[in-house]
């Protein structure tokens, strides 16, 4: 059973998550393409200088660019509409990509490391004007574009992942800053492996948060802000005729996009005006738009035990 307000609602909702959508792929693409120039950029500025910053930030940025891409079309094909095949729709591509962008970053973590590693033994001339004048142009771009892309919604492990991205490569270009400074002044060669080494660890911890993150939706885990305990308790309050809350199951397909499903044992005949005081209390309190409630008129017959909530002997 429905709750007929909810539909208006509901619409409105899912055209203003079109319009967020839409400008969330805008600002992949504009930051994508700047990204593309500046790695373009740092690569010849590495191989001409020799800084081992530059060339790493350079490959970091390769990834990047990829993340960023792969990010784009993940929001591009979140707006597909549902079809026979996938009656969620799309939306949940989104989190594979921000996924598959922290794993993309331990992979470079580790080859920034090995040839941070590999120049501290052997270290070589560096031209340190060119590597400054590079770097803090790089530098500069990355503040351009982590701008452009703040104001995500905390829970957009998409825009997330792309803004974990070009956050490491804001630390990447200041490391290479802080490098030709110490190099062109005071001839530390060591200092441009060293600071690579350094970035490469920050970078590996908004990687785990990351993965972390979008491995907990994709397993369907209750969101982060929610206490399963407290959303069953105030359903039972949610309505006189409310007896009991049982099977309750609360999930994140995709960014923002909570769904709940749960029994709810009522006094016979008052199924309707439980059925819209729960959409209520979950949509306004909660933030859960989408909910499949069973009513129940009697004791629950389903006896599953891997269920939250309510658990039958």
């Amino acid at each position: 059973m429905k709750d007929p307000h909810d539909h208006p609602h509901l619409h409105h909702d899912h055209d203003h998550d079109h319009r967020q959508d839409g400008g969330r792929g805008r600002k992949l693409l504009f930051a994508f393409l700047l990204t593309l120039l500046m790695l373009l950029a740092e690569a010849v500025g590495g191989l001409w200088s020799g800084s081992l910053a530059l060339l790493a930030d350079a490959g970091h940025m390769m990834v990047d660019a990829l993340a960023l891409a792969l990010a784009f079309f993940g929001a591009r094909l979140a707006l597909r509409p549902a079809d026979a095949r996938r009656s969620y729709g799309y939306g949940r591509l989104e989190v594979l990509a921000g996924f598959v962008n922290a794993l993309t970053q331990f992979v470079l973590v580790g080859f920034i490391a090995y040839e941070a590693v590999s120049r501290l033994m052997h270290p070589g001339a560096i031209l340190s004007g060119v590597m400054l004048v590079v770097a803090m142009v790089g530098l500069l771009v990355n503040l351009l574009v982590l701008r452009v892309l703040h104001g995500h919604a905390h829970d957009d492990v998409n825009m997330a992942g792309a803004s974990l991205h070009v956050l490491g490569d804001l630390l990447g270009s200041f490391g290479a800053v802080l490098a030709a400074l110490a190099v062109r002044y005071m001839g530390w060669n060591w200092a441009d492996p060293m600071l690579s080494l350094l970035v490469s660890l920050l970078i590996l911890g908004g990687a785990w948060r990351l993965l972390r993150k979008s491995a907990h939706i994709l397993l369907e885990g209750v969101p982060e802000d929610l206490d399963v305990g407290e959303v069953e308790q105030a359903l039972r309050q949610a309505e006189a005729s409310i007896r009991d809350i049982h099977h309750l199951h609360v999930w994140q397909l995709a960014s923002g996009s909570r769904m709940a499903t749960l029994h709810a044992q009522v006094d016979s005949g008052d199924g309707a005006g439980a059925v819209a005081a729960i959409h209520g209390l979950l949509r306004q309190r909660f933030g859960i738009l989408h909910v499949t409630v069973q009513v129940d008129a009697g004791p629950c017959t389903d006896h599953a035990r891997d269920c939250l909530g309510h658990r039958h002997p």
